[in-house]
């Protein structure tokens, strides 16, 4: 369940120095703060399993784990928090020594990956909303990793918009950014095992 905090809207730049002295994450949704939830044990060992993957393609450095926000736009700007994001080489150089937040005027990262939480919300903002938003950021690649649909959905960015494909049970998932990674979905949503 997320929850709404701010009563009125706030800017991007007043989100950015928002501080309420907790550890608490927040998403700015069209300018309401909006809690993020605990992660279930399960979505927090799938995200850190393709974390290490990952780590056999890329540089550490190149690598975030839910610590990384991205500026978005919707209705209003709108900043998420997702469960992984591989930078490119030119987007750290942007980022490196500031605040984890890529910007509008940054490039986007190579690849975002979303690990969807149980609930119809929570299908909504992955499949739908963020499918979008990562779109008109130009995000090339954006895997969706569904855990309750057993699946994975992989969405290539071409020309504006996201051709997606499908993959379940024992298929290996197709990356075009990392060619070279060799995961079956049954993998991925066993953290590991298969």
């Amino acid at each position: 369940m997320t929850t709404t905090t701010a009563t009125r809207k706030l800017t991007l730049e007043e989100y950015l120095v928002y501080d309420d002295g907790t550890d608490t994450k927040y998403e700015l949704i069209d300018g309401e703060l909006v809690e993020m939830p605990p992660e279930s044990d399960r979505n927090n060992l799938i995200s850190l399993y393709l974390l290490v993957e990952f780590f056999k393609f890329v540089p550490i450095k190149l690598i975030r784990h839910k610590d990384t926000e991205i500026v978005v736009t919707g209705n209003r700007t709108r900043v998420r928090f997702p469960d992984l994001i591989i930078l490119t080489e030119e987007l750290f150089a942007a980022i490196d020594g500031r605040r984890a937040t890529i910007t509008q005027d940054m490039p986007p990262p190579a690849l975002v990956v979303e690990v969807v939480s149980p609930g119809k919300v929570n299908e909504d903002r992955d499949y739908r909303y963020k499918r979008s938003e990562y779109a008109a950021r130009g995000i090339p690649e954006y895997w969706i990793v569904d855990p309750s649909q057993a699946k994975v959905t992989v969405l290539i960015w071409v020309d504006g918009l996201y051709e997606e494909a499908v993959f379940q049970g024992s298929n290996s998932i197709v990356s075009t950014t990392f060619p070279d990674l060799k995961l079956t979905v049954a993998q991925v949503l066993g953290v590991g095992e298969a």
